[in-house]
């Protein structure tokens, strides 16, 4: 990490659910993509940059592809994005959390087969110059001109602040994986940590079975639940998973 004239960033903004799109003027809407948290670390003095999740955990090792996208940033800069997995031009959260495994052999080959991408959101620091207290609109406008002079895997979020355009992505995005929209004050402070972000996320029900569990990445306890839903002959079918548990919902 590098030697910051101020007290480096450690946690993301986060966002809380709102049933209804906040209205116009003075907000940005963005999709809310299905993927991992991170904040993204230029290089420091020892030559090594960062990926860390929202809870400060090191992911880079479980996304060795992503080094040389981590290594093409500025110095002094910190990213806030989604590492997200896409097949079939949709993002892919079953597959993105199969990623995080301790098997290095594991690891490397998964790097080929599934390889994950950065999608940027926000920049809190560029040349060592920390961005945060700055409106969104200004950090935004810094984020552009970083992600203009990037390559894949990197890719820049798209934001509007036209209400029509953002209710169109709510219901386009859906199919592409997107879990809503996300909504942010175009004069509003990078405030680290706390719900600050409005969430427009999608709602869909069914009736299904649970079949199974995936262990949660931070931990033995249950991460994500396996849905499956029987035909008409009384096969279960896999059809998703539910996650997003509270830790004391957790066992």
């Amino acid at each position: 990490m590098p030697d910051w004239p101020f007290e480096p960033p450690r946690k993301p903004m986060e966002a809380r659910v709102r049933e209804r799109f906040p209205e116009p003027p003075g907000w940005a809407y963005e999709p809310k993509w299905d993927g991992f948290r991170a904040l993204a670390w230029s290089a420091g003095p020892d030559g090594e940059p960062r990926l860390d999740s929202r809870n400060e955990r090191p992911l880079l090792r479980y996304f060795p592809e992503l080094r040389e996208a981590l290594d093409a940033l500025p110095v002094g800069a910190v990213v806030d994005a989604e590492i997200v997995v896409v097949t079939d031009d949709v993002t892919n959260f079953d597959a993105l959390q199969q990623r995080v495994h301790p098997a290095e052999s594991r690891i490397h080959r998964l790097s080929v087969e599934t390889p994950a991408q950065l999608v940027a959101f926000d920049l809190l620091a560029i040349g060592g110059e920390d961005l945060r207290a700055q409106p969104f609109e200004a950090r935004r406008s810094h984020l552009e001109a970083l992600l203009a002079g990037l390559d894949a895997p990197w890719s820049l979020t798209p934001s509007t602040h036209d209400l029509a355009t953002a209710e169109e992505w709510h219901t386009r995005f859906e199919a592409a994986g997107c879990d809503g929209i996300v909504a942010k004050r175009l004069d509003g402070a990078y405030v680290e940590g706390k719900r600050e972000m409005l969430k427009i996320k999608h709602r869909r029900t069914i009736d299904a079975v649970v079949g199974g569990y995936r262990v949660h990445k931070e931990g033995d306890r249950i991460g994500s639940l396996l849905l499956g839903m029987y035909d008409a002959e009384g096969r279960m079918h896999f059809v998703g998973h539910i996650s997003g548990f509270a830790d004391e919902e957790r066992v």
